[in-house]
């Protein structure tokens, strides 16, 4: 499972110009799921994206998480970031889960995370989506459960 993560002081995202999740001071998480993740791999990253020190303290030192500061998440399915251009400039999505697997690991990730902060927004699973989001920082962080960066 590989995460985008954003610190953000706002952000929205909309299905067909209606807006479906949106959230103020906190992170955008953009999650991509593999074809061998487990729940394992999605309590993982849940738990690490809440915990991660990047937000400034009184001294302007990242040393706070999103707890510290009751920050919200907004958590979008991208199921591009497994695209690999490695042999090619067409991505090729053999990495990614198939939706009937993704799906549900992805609404367990945002359960896991609802149970740690509030409010947790989500985009729409299989939805053209436009994400809006001011960028604070900037600060961007890439996870990957496998540990592989």
């Amino acid at each position: 499972m590989r995460a985008v993560v954003q610190r953000v002081t706002r952000a929205k995202v909309t299905v067909n110009d209606k807006p479906v999740g949106e959230i103020g001071n906190g992170l955008v998480v953009l999650l991509g799921i593999a074809r061998d993740d487990t729940k394992l791999d999605a309590a993982y990253l849940a738990e690490k994206i809440v915990a991660l020190r990047i937000f400034d303290d009184e001294e302007g030192k990242m040393n706070l998480s999103l707890k510290d500061v009751n920050g919200g998440a907004l958590i979008v399915s991208q199921f591009t970031l497994y695209g690999d251009v490695r042999r090619g400039l067409r991505p090729s999505w053999i990495d990614a889960a198939a939706p009937e697997v993704a799906e549900p690991l992805y609404d367990f990730f945002v359960r896991q995370t609802r149970t740690m902060i509030s409010p947790v927004a989500t985009g729409s699973f299989r939805a053209m989506m436009q994400v809006e989001l001011i960028n604070d920082g900037p600060v961007t962080i890439l996870l990957d459960s496998k540990r592989l960066f």
